[in-house]
Formats: C-alpha cells, sequence, structure tokens
C-alpha cells in the first residue's frame, strides 16, 4: 500500500514488508482520540481486542479514494499486529486479507471517484466521529426501546457493515448528521441500523447506514445499564481530560 503523504492516518499503523501493520497502541489510540470510542475491545490489554472497524475504513478511502457507491463489509475481527494486504487495484470489488489469505474487510464500489485528499480527510473525521458516539447515546435508547440488554459484563457489538452512496463528490467538506436509528430484534440477536445523511454546507450530498450486530437478552434493566454508562463515560472522560492536560 503506497500512503498519501498528507493524510491524517500515518501515525496509526506501520509497513512492513508491503502490509499494514497496526499494533494494539496504534489501533487504541485511533479509537480514542479520533473517533473518541471507549469500546473495551479496543482497549491495548483487551483478550478480545480488535482493531476499530473506522481505522480499516478510514484506510480503505485513503488507499482507494471515495467512490460514489460504497458497501462495506467486516468479516474479520483483527487483531494486534496482523499484517494486512489492501491490493493495488483498480477493481470495483476490494478484500482486505492476511497473510494467510484471511479475509477481513470486503468492499464493493461504483460510480464516480474522488482522491481529493481533503475531502477524503473532512467525510473521513467527521465519520469517523459520528461512529464513535453511537455508544451510549444511540444504542441505549434503541436497547431500552426494544426491551433487551447486552451482556455488561462481556458486551458484544460488532461492527457488520457500512453503506454509503453520494449524489455527486463535487464538494470540498463533508459533515454527517444523525437520522432516525432503528433497531431489529431477533432472539438473541439484535441488528441496529444507524441512519445517516451527509452535507455539504447546507446542501444533502449523500446518505448512508452502518449495521452492528448486538448480542442480547430479554428484559431491558434501566439501573445496570445506566451505571455502565456512567462507568463508560467516566472512563472517556477521564482519558480526554489528560490528553486534553498533556498537549
Amino acid at each position: 500500500m503506497e500512503p498519501s503523504n498528507n493524510m491524517f492516518l500515518k501515525e496509526f499503523y506501520e509497513i512492513h514488508d508491503g502490509n499494514i501493520r497496526i499494533t494494539a497502541e496504534h489501533a487504541s489510540m485511533f479509537a480514542k482520540e479520533v473517533a473518541h470510542d471507549f469500546n473495551p475491545l479496543h482497549d491495548v490489554d483487551a483478550k478480545r481486542f480488535c482493531v476499530p472497524g473506522d481505522l480499516l475504513f478510514s484506510l480503505i478511502l485513503e488507499k482507494y479514494g471515495l467512490s460514489q457507491n460504497m458497501h462495506f463489509i467486516f468479516s474479520g475481527m483483527v487483531g494486534d499486529g496482523v499484517l494486512l494486504s489492501f491490493p493495488d487495484t483498480d477493481s470495483e470489488r476490494v478484500e482486505v486479507t492476511d497473510n494467510q489469505g484471511k479475509t477481513y474487510l470486503q468492499v464493493e464500489r461504483s460510480g464516480g471517484l474522488s482522491r481529493d485528499s481533503a475531502l477524503i480527510e473532512s467525510f473521513a473525521r467527521d465519520y469517523v466521529a459520528f461512529s464513535g458516539q453511537n455508544f451510549p447515546y444511540v444504542l441505549v435508547p434503541l436497547l431500552a426501546k426494544e426491551n433487551v440488554m447486552f451482556n455488561l459484563n462481556r458486551p458484544l457489538v460488532i461492527y457488520e457493515s457500512m453503506t454509503l452512496s453520494f449524489d455527486h463528490l463535487d464538494f470540498k467538506q463533508a459533515s454527517v448528521q444523525m437520522l432516525e436509528p432503528e433497531m431489529k430484534v431477533d432472539g438473541k440477536r439484535a441488528s441496529a441500523f444507524l441512519h445517516f445523511q451527509v452535507k455539504s454546507g447546507e446542501e444533502v450530498v449523500g446518505k448512508g447506514f452502518k449495521k452492528l450486530a448486538i448480542s442480547v437478552m430479554s428484559g431491558y434493566e434501566a439501573e445496570p445499564m445506566q451505571a455502565f454508562v456512567d462507568d463508560y463515560l467516566a472512563r472517556k472522560n477521564g482519558y480526554l481530560d489528560n490528553l486534553a492536560v498533556a498537549n
């Protein structure tokens, strides 16, 4: 992969024998400092550590540009230091694999293409910030509405896919705005669909949705969930406060 010199991602990965290598430290820093995502799965010492899907998404945009229509399928959890191959291709279908051939991310793309690095950074940053706020502000009300919980001791919330489409790519700045989310529950599995629109100034230029897979159990319990949320936000605010002091 030949990274762009002016993208904001260079501090979050290494090049190793032509492959991308993301350490747990890289991934955790991206999750916390760019996405403000404090999912325990992205902690350096997490037993089930995985690289944030939003970092992989951003790397795709850096490598291949922003296409008018894009569909991302996250098919595997990337662990610490896995060597990832981002193939040199102009194909409409891209697969990110490791050196054993395991697929972690599939991308389908079509339509117009922009390689404007300022536009790509603007959109990637805003999308990732939007995505990182999904918990607790979006997911918790959805869980309450559907009267289900995830396991507070081992929450399993997986970024499954994301679909994106633009009317055109003739703009320089992009902001992502949440639309009405929805959740579908099927037994012990729930799918959350987080819909959004993309605006350039006051013009709506695109739309999309992020799909999450969540392991759930019936019966929402407000007090334990609130305690979980309070702990999550305390961790987040403590980290960001320390970061602000350090800088």
